[in-house]
């Protein structure tokens, strides 16, 4: 099913600033908060696709890279999948971490926030660089990357707690994860809440601790994590896997794979933006009978004809042989730059040949009106 888009989710403009973003998520999760909709798998789901609109749009650097790529700059697509973002909209699939990640937006709605007040643990984000030629990033490719990260500990599955053991209620903060402080100062009483020192903000305490992990419920180790890397993509961009980055304490939720993008310079092709520029020398000859030529392409070698009289600084068009556009339909091109190429270190044989054709009348310039100037041509690739 095709994802919505973000801001009709929300109900807001383009231009819409970053307060009215919030009022605007602020009346969604109202309008379709669990507690208001006990049972109701919908209001749950609209619930959630609210909250995946917000998470992109209250973020500057997310919110720039979804208006200029929809959806597949912050990868909802594959988030809704299930299997993680490109940059942002988690898709999210559980309630407590849209509760910890947005706990300021329901503070004052009057009923529970669904996290019971306590905090939630949240694993750090991994960032690492991947190389990418001009086939893998034209065609799109699958990657296995080996991380070396925080991961949940396979003795007590993330909790902290030994086998056979469990977790009491915080003494400190009787369960809530906060305590509140009053400080009396010159202009009254001073009420103040902050998370509880002693279970750190969890609400609870463990019985015994897990030995492999000392309590902490992460290890460190290494982990193979499948992505799919979408066509298109540039060198620079920042794609996230949501999940996929380091494991958080006491089974918390883990942080994002933070993916940048670098290209390999190709041999032949260069890039500028979806086109592709390539140069071809001619020798003197073919330009001037004309021939055939062999240019590299993304899919192999394309055949393309010079006409006979074809002059340096002409430029041939490979309509769709280009990049694809990230989230749109279409390609790119491959522009052609034909360099005739004038012999040097001529033989006395060959230099007698010329010297005959000096004062040929077809060797003297006849630019025509079809011949394009340089800054003709240079326009016309621009536009």
């Amino acid at each position: 099913m095709a994802k919505r888009d973000f801001y009709e989710i929300l109900g807001v403009g383009k231009g819409a600033s970053a307060d009215e973003i919030k009022k605007a998520y602020r009346q969604k999760a109202l309008q379709y908060h669990p507690d208001r909709n006990p049972g109701d798998k919908k209001s749950e789901d609209s619930f959630k696709e609210a909250a995946e609109a917000y998470e992109v749009l209250s973020d500057p650097q997310k919110k720039q890279r979804y208006d200029q790529f929809g959806h597949a700059g912050v990868g909802s697509s594959a988030a809704s999948d299930g299997m993680g973002g490109f940059g942002g909209g988690q898709g999210f699939h559980n309630m407590e971490d849209i509760f910890s990640r947005f706990g300021d937006v329901f503070g004052d709605f009057g009923f529970g926030g669904g996290g019971g007040g306590r905090q939630v643990n949240r694993g750090t984000n991994l960032r690492i660089k991947l190389k990418l030629t001009l086939s893998e990033i034209a065609h799109g490719v699958e990657k296995k990357i080996k991380v070396s990260k925080q991961l949940s500990c396979k003795e007590c599955r993330g909790t902290g707690a030994a086998k056979g053991s469990g977790f009491n209620t915080c003494n400190t903060c009787h369960g809530s994860g906060y305590v509140t402080r009053v400080q009396r100062t010159f202009i009254g009483q001073i009420q103040s809440t902050a998370p509880c020192p002693t279970c750190h903000g969890e609400g609870k305490i463990i019985i015994d601790k897990c030995k492999n992990c000392h309590g902490q419920g992460i290890t460190h180790g290494e982990e193979v994590i499948p992505v799919t890397i979408p066509a298109g993509v540039e060198d620079g961009m920042q794609l996230s896997v949501n999940g996929q980055g380091n494991a958080a304490p006491h089974g918390g939720i883990p942080g994002d794979l933070i993916i940048l993008i670098e290209e390999i310079e190709d041999e032949h092709l260069k890039r500028n933006g979806v086109n592709l520029y390539y140069d071809h020398y001619l020798n003197l000859v073919d330009a001037a009978l004309g021939t055939n030529i062999e240019v590299p392409t993304l899919d192999g070698k394309a055949k393309v004809k010079i006409d006979a009289g074809t002059q340096s600084g002409t430029i041939l068009r490979l309509k769709g042989k280009g990049l694809p556009r990230l989230n749109h339909y279409g390609k790119g091109d491959i522009l052609v730059n034909v360099n005739v190429w004038t012999p040097q270190n001529l033989s006395s044989e060959e230099k007698k040949m010329f010297e005959n054709l000096r004062k040929s009348q077809s060797f003297a310039p006849k630019p025509g009106k079809k011949d394009k100037s340089f800054f003709e041509r240079i326009k016309e690739i621009f536009e």
